[in-house]
């Protein structure tokens, strides 16, 4: 191991030592650090100035408390959260999440990723993320327009078009924003269309940005193929998940000539040799809010699911894990491999451990990080924030235009950074190495802050 090897393993050692218990946070600097490397033996620079330590430490943590009336007239209360986590190339910009699963180290962990997604994305913001352990799954449109109403009481005074602009996430969809924009409205008596993302049209928001996300990874996936002169056209693909990402995913594969054969929920997958019918997906998922299992008693003849077990079973050409952190596993990415895929696409926030990761990049399959394959969501949500400030609105194609030309320079970048630091088509490197580089320079010219 040489100096420069040894003392970034020192920065990670320290970082795995003051955040105990945050598993996906340190899994998610160990994987950027493990890329550094040759940028410091490049430019030495960022070690004397502590520029990687002070990039793993978030600016600032915000935990509150949120209390709520539920329609039985009980009190509840629940924890929020917002991790204003870097700001040197703008605004802190990133999602909220609402699910049981969230703590400090998740949307730290969340708020690292979303920093450097948004480094790539080329456009001047930072990074944050926020939520809450509420679960709005059974609940009625009054509770969760009381959650969000509290939950938005005690955030506003953080927020600001030019101070940090949350959007959605999972479990937070155009109802939630809305509540909350209402609220922020409601507080501050100012109408600041710039302050969240993700809105409804008829109030600011931006066409094509429920799309984004999905449209986004698909768009970079197709980009990758291409490299190896292949593309979706005619390829058996695998989406996990069945939620605003997965849905869109689905639709842009079949868009571009894929056939989506299986999708799943947290409780099972379906499988449809003929092509998942998308309609009945939104029906089920989006209108009736029902589970995926629903499909197969609404298809019928050539369907089936599968209680638990791993979607990644199904043997495909490329897969699209679209759902949360570390659902693909090493175990999983054997299975992918020996079914035969080509190309992986993260359309989640870093839904493949780092084992599985490594036996994509031995079996020699394509494989698209989550911080440059789903940029499109933000690079959207920015777009919205151009829109507002200028009280404009553009039409679904030319706000997917934008998008689809924001995936391809994101892929051209990473692909060129990492034949530039002597590692061709490794896609990790190159979204690491090309966003770790933007960031740092800007936190250079600021000062030691």
């Amino acid at each position: 191991m040489s100096p420069i090897d040894e003392k970034l393993a020192l920065i990670l050692a320290e970082v795995i030592h003051r955040n105990a218990g945050e598993d996906e946070f340190r899994q998610a600097v160990g994987e950027v650090i493990g890329s550094l490397g040759p940028v410091v033996a490049r430019h030495p620079h960022y070690l004397n100035r502590a520029l990687i330590e002070r990039l793993c430490e978030p600016e600032r943590q915000i935990i509150f408390r949120v209390p709520w009336v539920d329609d039985a007239g009980q009190v509840r209360v629940n924890r929020g959260f917002r991790v204003q986590y870097n700001s040197a190339l703008g605004p802190y910009k990133g999602g909220l999440r609402f699910h049981p699963s969230v703590n400090i180290g998740i949307i730290k962990f969340l708020g690292f990723e979303q920093t450097f997604k948004n480094a790539l994305s080329g456009m001047l913001i930072g990074g944050g993320k926020g939520g809450s352990d509420f679960n709005p799954r059974g609940r009625s449109e009054g509770e969760v327009m009381r959650f969000c109403q509290s939950f938005m009481t005690e955030l506003y005074r953080y927020l600001g078009e030019y101070t940090d602009v949350p959007a959605g996430d999972i479990g937070v969809g155009g109802r939630e924003i809305g509540f909350m924009f209402g609220q922020y409205k409601r507080l501050t008596n100012r109408y600041e269309a710039g302050v969240l993302t993700g809105k409804g049209l008829a109030y600011g928001g931006s066409r094509a940005r429920i799309e984004a996300t999905g449209y986004g990874a698909t768009y970079f996936v197709q980009n990758m193929l291409a490299t190896k002169k292949q593309s979706f056209d005619g390829r058996r693909v695998v989406v996990s998940g069945a939620g605003n990402v997965a849905i869109y995913v689905m639709e842009k594969v079949a868009e571009l000539g894929g056939r989506v054969i299986a999708c799943s929920d947290s409780n099972g997958y379906v499988v449809d040799d003929k092509g998942i019918d998308l309609a009945l997906v939104k029906e089920i998922k989006e209108v009736r809010r029902e589970r995926i299992e629903e499909y197969v008693r609404m298809k019928g003849a050539g369907t089936h699911y599968v209680a638990g077990g791993s979607i990644w079973d199904v043997p495909c050409d490329v897969a699209m894990p679209s759902a949360t952190q570390n659902e693909l596993t090493g175990k999983d990415a054997l299975a992918l491999a020996r079914g035969g895929a080509i190309a992986v696409g993260e359309g989640a926030n870093m839904p493949c451990t780092s084992e599985a990761v490594r036996v994509f990049q031995d079996a020699g399959i394509l494989f698209a990080p989550g911080k440059a394959a789903n940029a499109g969501g933000v690079a959207t949500s920015a777009l919205e924030m151009q829109q507002n400030a200028s009280r404009d609105s553009w039409t679904f194609e030319q706000t997917e235009a934008r998008l689809a030309a924001v995936m391809k320079d994101i892929h051209d970048r990473c692909a060129q950074t990492a034949s530039d630091y002597g590692a061709p088509g490794n896609y990790v490197l190159g979204a690491n190495v090309s966003s770790f580089v933007r960031i740092a320079e800007a936190m250079d010219a600021l000062g030691v802050i």
